[in-house]
């Protein structure tokens, strides 16, 4: 599943081809891609024709393009492209001329642009992510709503009650301290709860608590101001260097999050690595089963006290 990094890698291509211009027609092969748009492809397609891409904006792993329409009188968006790309889903942009992709859900043709093709395709092998459009809704907080040029303090309506990411510049870590002593639960399912902490998934939270040196069940109520600090500092750096990797590793054309490059393998320190020695103290790495997934942790460097 794409973490924030993989997403970043998607919105900053996305912004940098598709930002400021307006869509001219939209098909959709396979409408099960858009099955979270109620009203169906007509619907659809009427929101989207005729409108303009303003930004393209991201909270967490939360993808949305704020769009202008050319018939409404007010200057702030009201209605958003949502993107959700599940496990397999890809945006790609491509001249028309290129072929179909064998899985290709869903095709946006934009006004044209000497230096960008035309159009922006979902493709998706598994069917689990799509695309919907849907109201905009002022942020809880009177903030920019994510990552993106706009300063608009808006959000998608489904999006609303999830936290600020640990690299968006509004985020909060006294409030969040003050949830985690609240919660009472395990610091990992914590940092996995998108209400809490958004962005986070399975293997940054891994890899942070290994450089936080912090066991995956560390009780949330025990944990200082200092101990927040450190966890959260220790996911923005392991996120920004997963950016890094990514954002060199993927052609800006093609914004593709279905791959391993985009999850830095060969630089992670304790995601998939039981067995292995500790790159820290050579203690061999541990897995234990959690939440039907895994706790990949050091022994060692990380015990729980």
């Amino acid at each position: 599943m794409p973490e924030l990094p993989e997403v970043e890698v998607v919105r900053r291509g996305l912004e940098r081809w598709v930002a400021g211009r307006s869509i001219i027609d939209v098909s959709v092969p396979d409408p099960r891609s858009i099955r979270r748009h109620a009203l169906g492809v007509e619907d659809f397609r009427g929101n989207l024709i005729g409108a303009t891409v303003l930004d393209v904006v991201r909270r967490g792993k939360f993808l949305w393009m704020p769009l202008s329409d050319e018939l409404s009188s007010s200057a702030e968006p009201h209605t958003a492209l949502v993107a959700h790309l599940g496990m397999s889903g890809q945006l790609l942009v491509e001249s028309p001329e290129q072929p179909h992709e064998k899985h290709l859900k869903v095709r946006l043709s934009f006004s044209q642009r000497a230096d960008a093709p035309e159009e922006l395709r979902f493709v998706d092998q598994r069917i689990f992510g799509g695309l919907f459009v849907t109201s905009l809704v002022p942020t809880s907080d009177g903030l920019p709503g994510g990552a993106g040029r706009s300063d608009a303090a808006s959000i998608p309506a489904e999006a609303a009650h999830i936290g600020r990411d640990p690299l968006d510049p509004h985020f909060d870590m006294e409030a969040l301290h003050q949830k985690f002593r609240a919660r009472k639960t395990g610091i990992k399912r914590a940092l996995l709860d998108q209400a809490f902490v958004s962005g986070i998934g399975n293997i940054y939270a891994d890899e942070a608590l290994w450089a936080a040196k912090m066991h995956y069940a560390r009780r949330t109520e025990t944990m200082r101001r200092p101990d927040t600090e450190r966890i959260i500092h220790a996911a923005r750096e392991v996120m920004s260097r997963a950016l890094d990797a990514g954002g060199t590793s993927f052609d800006s054309l093609y914004v593709n999050v279905n791959g391993a490059s985009g999850y830095f393998s060969r630089s992670l320190n304790a995601y998939g690595r039981d067995g292995e020695p500790c790159p820290r103290c050579g203690t061999l790495i541990k897995r234990e089963t959690f939440m039907n997934r895994g706790s990949h942790f050091c022994p060692l460097c990380q015990r729980l006290r």
